[in-house]
């Protein structure tokens, strides 16, 4: 007699089944993706509606945005940094950011911040990270950006983490400037959890690449439904220090934050190498149902 996991497996493969099921995604990613080549493959799967969550870092956010504003070269990981710092140049990894990126980019956020805060004074308008984080993609108004198709297409982008960074330096700057813009974190973690919650009938998958605050937050929310029923890791994270972002997702099914009977994978490799191959291979492959759904 075949076991249950094979009769699953065949019913898996039933077109009839596959068409049928429907599974929201949660996209969840480190900022150093965004700095990388991965930005654009995060903006592809955004632009045309293949996932329905997006969880980030503040980097993930602002990196994106810099990078419609001014552009980002490539170095060397064994560049001395008090040699770059006397250039003006910020390293990440193998990339080098000039420091009048930055500035590029509090020229642009601060009368943005300026009018949300006559907005929230004249119309009584709630800012969240969730909203701010669509305000700005709608701003920057630019193809290449992946916060751009976020608001085009209205998915919502999550980072619990918003005073972190560069913008969250612009959050600092502002306050002194302008005082009184009120981002409220609670309303957003209603938002969040009520994403998994209230997923069904449908199931519920994750991607998430890297670790760190999106890893943990997409998982933290899907414990609301008793756990996510996909999940997908790509790190190069290590389980034996205890952290989050090296645990298996065994670990997670012992929160409740996976379902027992989830189909899961940990992929041990760098996610700019994995990611856009495994887009490719199914994401890409079902454009066309995508566009038709």
């Amino acid at each position: 007699m075949p076991s249950m996991s094979l009769i699953k497996c065949e019913e898996e493969r039933d077109p009839i089944y596959r068409k049928s099921v429907r599974c929201k995604v949660f996209l969840g990613f480190t900022s150093n993706l965004i700095s990388s080549g991965v930005r654009d493959v995060v903006r592809y799967v955004v632009e045309h509606h293949m996932v329905d969550v997006v969880v980030t870092t503040t980097g993930g956010i602002e990196e994106d945005l810099i990078k419609c504003l001014a552009p980002t070269y490539k170095g060397d990981f064994a560049l001395p940094g008090a040699y770059l710092r006397s250039k003006g140049l910020n390293r990440i990894g193998n990339l080098l950011v000039p420091n009048d990126n930055y500035c590029k980019f509090e020229d642009w956020i601060i009368p943005i911040l300026d009018q949300m805060l006559k907005e929230q004074i004249e119309e009584n308008v709630l800012w969240t990270p969730s909203r701010l984080i669509s305000r700005l993609g709608k701003e920057i108004n630019n193809k290449s950006s992946y916060l751009y198709w976020a608001y085009k297409n209205n998915i919502p982008v999550y980072c619990p983490g918003l005073t972190d960074g560069s913008l969250g330096d612009m959050l600092y700057f502002h306050s002194f400037r302008s005082p009184g813009l009120i981002i409220d974190i609670v309303q957003d973690i209603r938002a969040m959890n009520g994403e998994a919650v209230h997923a069904s009938p449908r199931k519920t998958g994750m991607i998430i690449l890297g670790g760190g605050l999106p890893k943990h937050h997409i998982c933290h929310a899907n414990m609301m439904r008793n756990g996510a029923d996909y999940a997908v890791f790509i790190n190069t994270a290590q389980e034996f220090d205890g952290s989050d972002s090296g645990a298996h997702p065994d670990e997670a099914v012992s929160w409740g934050k996976i379902r027992d009977s989830a189909k899961t994978v940990k992929v041990h490799c760098d996610a700019t190498i994995a990611f856009p191959l495994l887009v490719a291979e199914t994401f890409a492959s079902k454009e066309k149902q995508f566009l038709q759904d």
